[in-house]
């Protein structure tokens, strides 16, 4: 996997928007706005708007090979360091015919997103590229009054200051769905509420250390990616980390099991090394969540051994780190830790 190097000021980084275009729309520009003086004043980057990027949700769902446009001629474009998707959506899987990997692979640079990007993080996997799980423009670097710490912290750790070792901690504050702070401008003096966490890490199975390269991202993308050129081989899966996070569609027990049931189908579940999953962005199926993957994992797939680090501070609950997608983590059963335990950008 080609590791991209890091960012310094001066740099330029590019915003697309790849999924829904809400981005465009007049009600949303203000994030742009914070986004983009964050980014040169606070981190010292130039930002380059693509020029898609800003065209409305009809336009970018009528022309899907706009935004796979806009993402091609960012990784050409040898000024451009970064690539900061905007926002996630449900239909990024529509780029994938006009998606050139060689354009990918060989302008290798910082790309990161989630949710509906998890589909962009396995072209970028396809490419031999690590990609970074995290840090969109309107959920992230346009956070109202100002970046959430805990997320700071991961922006400097992967995208700036790389460590040899980067401790991925569990914050000690959470925020739901129901928490949020609508999008409006009239808002954007309103802050998020969060409440202490009381759990922390937790291991629903598993013993000792295990280590694996990361791959996975969110679960609700995985129904788009199967069958594709994009899905993972076995032999992609065997020895990894699996990375897995719902979104604020509230994915039912259920569902979560038929998805499980069919990892474990494939086979990957009897090849990987430990699972983390993410909090949950509503509370619903908190406990109902750890039921499924103990059922499934250990009772199913007869990996009573596997370990599983669960609650994890990923994707769609408030705050995020950004998380190495290629690069390898160590699961600290017994410490209930977990470490990046290379550098996630050179």
């Amino acid at each position: 996997m080609i590791k991209p190097q890091h960012l310094k000021k001066g740099d330029t980084v590019a915003i697309v928007s790849l999924s829904r275009g809400m981005l465009g729309e007049p009600w949303a520009i203000h994030k742009l706005d914070i986004a983009k003086k964050r980014l040169e004043d606070d981190f010292g980057l130039k930002v380059k708007v693509m020029p898609n990027a800003l065209k409305g949700m009809d336009y970018l769902y009528q022309h899907p090979e706009a935004r796979a446009q806009d993402l091609m001629d960012a990784f050409a474009d040898k000024d451009v360091k970064a690539i900061f998707t905007a926002i996630g959506g449900d239909d990024t899987i529509r780029l994938l015919p006009y998606i050139d990997f060689d354009v990918i692979k060989n302008n290798p640079k910082i790309f990161a997103g989630f949710s509906d990007t998890t589909v962009n993080h396995m072209m970028m996997r396809k490419a031999g590229l690590i990609s970074y799980y995290g840090a969109s423009i309107m959920n992230n670097w346009a956070e109202y009054i100002k970046i959430n710490d805990y997320t700071l912290d991961a922006f400097k750790n992967i995208f700036f200051e790389p460590k040899e070792k980067y401790e991925v901690k569990s914050s000690p504050v959470y925020s739901l769905d129901k928490d949020k702070v609508w999008w409006k401008q009239e808002n954007m003096n309103t802050p998020r509420v969060f409440h202490k966490e009381e759990n922390g890490y937790m291991i629903l199975q598993g013993t000792g250390k295990v280590q694996g390269e990361l791959i996975g991202g969110c679960l609700d993308t995985f129904t788009y990616l199967l069958g594709t050129s994009l899905w993972p081989t076995l032999d992609d899966f065997k020895g990894k980390i699996l990375l897995l996070e719902t979104s604020e569609d509230n994915m039912s027990p259920m569902l979560l099991t038929y998805i499980l049931r069919n990892l474990q189908a494939q086979g990957v579940l009897d090849v990987i090394n430990g699972i983390i999953v993410g909090k949950p962005t509503t509370m619903d199926y908190f406990e109902e969540y750890q039921d499924v993957y103990k059922k499934v994992v250990a009772g199913e797939a007869g990996r009573p051994d596997l370990p599983i680090l669960y609650n994890v501070n990923v994707g769609h609950a408030e705050p995020i780190g950004v998380f190495a997608l290629g690069c390898k983590y160590e699961i600290d059963c017994d410490n209930k830790k977990l470490t990046l335990i290379e550098k996630a950008t050179l």
